[in-house]
């Protein structure tokens, strides 16, 4: 199973994807968090991409393909891209990239939702900055306040989660990744959620369509 997830900012998909991650034994590939990682560990691909993040800009093409090509080279048949491809032309990459390895994608998830909602819903969240796992205060809160349940540390809201680059955020959104939902309805691979219902009536409504099954059923 290949999915690509798209939406605007405080859809839900990566927590959606940890979920489809642990049920079905697919691997997360977050565009975002391999480019914190970079970034963090300052790296020519992380040096390069930070200025555009800092701005809540969109990575640009060549540094975002480039590295989902060398991530697909470690990553067997079943996955969820989450953040990439965020543009037809990064698409269009990645279909190239799926051909060669003979890996078609299977369905790409367009989680929508009403913007005011979403905009409340991405203010909320809430980053365990040693591991990039997430909270949200309104949909999946932690379980003390500004705490991670597992390790116990402290939360953080990081810069693109902050009011005055969310509308930023859902401009480059509107501009730039609305018309991916086109290229994939052409092409018969589009599934559209509802982002604003229950976590647990979103994942059962991707496993429905798709027919997936639980790894080692």
């Amino acid at each position: 199973m290949r999915l690509v997830f798209l939406g605007p900012p405080g859809a839900g998909k990566g927590t959606q994807a940890r979920l489809l991650e642990q049920r079905f034994g697919l691997r997360q590939i977050s565009t975002g968090d391999i480019l914190r990682a970079n970034r963090t560990r300052g790296t020519e691909l992380g040096k390069r991409a930070e200025g555009y993040m800092r701005r809540g800009e969109l990575v640009p093409d060549d540094l975002v393909i480039h590295m989902i090509e060398s991530e697909l080279e470690h990553t067997g048949a079943g996955f969820v891209m989450d953040g990439f491809p965020r543009t037809v032309a990064q698409a269009e990459a990645l279909d190239v990239m799926l051909a060669r390895r003979r890996q078609p994608l299977t369905a790409a998830v367009l989680f929508s939702g009403d913007r005011a909602a979403l905009i409340r819903r991405l203010a909320s969240r809430w980053t365990n900055p040693r591991n990039g796992r997430t909270y949200n205060a309104i949909t999946n809160p932690p379980k003390v306040a500004g705490i991670d349940d597992e390790d116990g540390g402290e939360l953080i809201q990081r810069e693109d989660d902050r009011a005055d680059t969310i509308a930023k955020r859902l401009e480059v959104y509107d501009a730039q990744t609305r018309p991916l939902a086109a290229y994939y309805r052409r092409t018969g691979k589009l599934l559209e959620v509802d982002a604003l219902a229950s976590v647990e009536a979103v994942a059962d409504r991707i496993a429905g369509a798709i027919g997936a099954e639980p790894a080692g059923t």
